[in-house]
């Protein structure tokens, strides 16, 4: 099996300052493909032109949960960040995302998911306790994976970057979020995730002899602009997650 290095991006929330500076760093480890692995858009920083940049790159893109939801017809089903981001785009735009799916064998050995193999909404390295994300149980995780067998598992949706082997030896990789590096939930009850840094996130994962190795990687960028225009917008909440990496 030939040896083959791929970078992973998720959670880009329309981040586009944040997803150029991590392209340019991708292209200084000369892998062999890139994958998004979805919430490209919602938010509410620069929708349309993180859309554009998108499509226009030779990956394979995931739908997250947030692009299903900026997709639904109900407004009640589509929260602040989900629509703005519909106000912004277009209808080639809409268009495109509502032909991405939130799963894809990538190849015979790579599974890609957006949140688990079977759910947009679920976290798949993650369990929420006490207001908090910690690792699952192996177990849970497990179960979680259901009857996937791929060597290797990338997902995205917690924002959390962690590299993670299943019962079965599997190498499960969550690079953490691009654009966001924190917020609030409700879901499965309410909790925090706060990485501690304004960094964009992302991660490369390698098959050399066989086996499959992972790189977590932060990139600085220059995010205080962006955390500005979030304020300016009204959001207050991804003001202090875009400054700081924590909830205020």
């Amino acid at each position: 099996m030939e040896d083959f290095r791929l970078a992973v991006v998720s959670d880009i929330h329309g981040n586009l300052p944040a997803l150029e500076t991590v392209v340019a760093d991708i292209r200084r480890h000369g892998v062999d493909a890139v994958v998004n692995l979805g919430d490209s858009l919602s938010g509410p920083l620069y929708p349309a032109q993180t859309a554009d940049f998108l499509m226009a790159q030779d990956w394979a893109h995931l739908a997250g949960n947030h692009e299903r939801q900026i997709l639904d017809e109900k407004a009640a089903g589509r929260g602040l960040s989900d629509e703005y981001a519909r106000s912004c785009l277009s209808s080639a735009q809409l268009e495109w995302i509502a032909g991405l799916r939130p799963s894809a064998q990538f190849a015979p050995d790579i599974l890609l998911c957006h949140g688990t193999p079977s759910h947009d909404l679920t976290y798949l390295i993650e369990t929420v306790e006490s207001g908090r994300t910690r690792i699952a149980d192996p177990a849970l995780l497990q179960q979680r994976l259901g009857d996937t067998d791929a060597p290797l598992v990338v997902c995205g949706h917690s924002h959390v970057p962690r590299s993670v082997r299943s019962l079965r030896g599997q190498l499960i990789v969550n690079p953490g979020s691009v654009g966001v590096p924190g917020f609030h939930a409700n879901s499965p009850s309410p909790h925090v995730v706060e990485n501690g840094s304004p960094d964009a996130r992302y991660a490369i994962v390698e098959r050399r002899a066989g086996h499959w190795t992972s790189a977590l990687l932060a990139v600085p960028y220059n995010h205080k602009p962006v955390a500005e225009l979030a304020r300016r917008r009204g959001r207050e909440d991804w003001y202090s997650f875009l400054l700081t990496g924590y909830a205020y």
